[in-house]
């Protein structure tokens, strides 16, 4: 072959090339397949104290300000999935992020110490506020968020908020999470439960079989997804029974939600 047939060849091959390039489409840059807990699944809820990794269970559910990535990376190497709590319906005097919220948006408290309830309302003011914390959650590895008190329209916040206001609200959670490869559970909020179970992955649920409502969640069991659930004054023989028959993935823990736990 010639010097120039030679040339000609390569810029051929080249040119082939950066066509190629430029007709085929982008990357992918969605998110993979977000993890999607089952019905039955055992799990840790610790959200006070050093996380004591030793509790044989596949899902641990942990605060995502105080525990940092190599707590999760730890948790990961021992096979277990990883939650990460968050409270996205009030504010929290305590977190690094309290000076973002802007008075306008705080409420009355909650009766927790330094919390006062969101206007869920501003979805222009929270969207980006919720995103950060989520975001934390997925830059430490986390494979799942649980967003606390998600009901706020059930109680007296100092907003006159509506199942409308709220059912945005969520959904505007769920999708930040989902936006970012994570799976997010509905916390409590039983009214919803229809019109939110194809919104959320997974539910947790403080105290259904105290109050008599634990059936306003078997649509979450129906759709093949777990439901985390906790009793505080109810003994396990009160509540693990009927929780098996439902399919709940169900533990008795104290308030403060520390290691003790007692499993059905």
């Amino acid at each position: 072959m010639t010097r120039p047939t030679r040339l000609w060849a390569v810029f051929l091959v080249l040119s082939l090339t950066v066509l190629a390039a430029c007709s085929a489409p982008p990357p992918d840059q969605s998110p993979g397949p977000r993890w999607l807990p089952r019905p039955g699944m055992d799990w840790q809820w610790q959200l006070d104290g050093r996380i004591d990794t030793s509790v044989d269970v596949p899902v641990y559910d942990i605060d995502g300000f105080e525990n940092d990535a190599a707590t999760v990376r730890g948790l990961h190497r021992d096979g277990r999935k990883v939650i990460c709590y968050i409270n996205a319906g009030a504010w929290e005097s305590f977190r690094p992020d309290h000076r973002d919220f802007p008075r306008s948006v705080l409420g009355g408290p909650n009766g927790w110490k330094g919390e006062r309830w969101l206007d869920i309302r501003r979805l222009d003011t929270l969207r980006p506020l919720m995103a950060k914390r989520i975001d934390l959650c997925r830059e430490r590895g986390f494979d799942a968020v649980e967003p606390d008190l998600l009901d706020a329209y059930l109680n007296d916040t100092g907003f006159p908020l509506t199942a409308a206001h709220q059912l945005a609200y969520n959904r505007m959670i769920a999708q930040l999470a989902h936006d970012r490869g994570l799976s997010v559970g509905l916390k409590n909020d039983l009214p919803q439960v229809p019109q939110l179970v194809d919104d959320f992955d997974f539910a947790v649920n403080e105290e259904c079989e105290q109050y008599g409502d634990c059936a306003a969640l078997k649509p979450f069991v129906e759709a093949g997804k777990a439901v985390f659930h906790v009793e505080y004054a109810l003994p396990v023989d009160r509540f693990c029974k009927r929780a098996r028959q439902l399919g709940f993935s169900s533990m008795r823990k104290k308030l403060d939600l520390g290691v003790w736990r007692q499993a059905c």
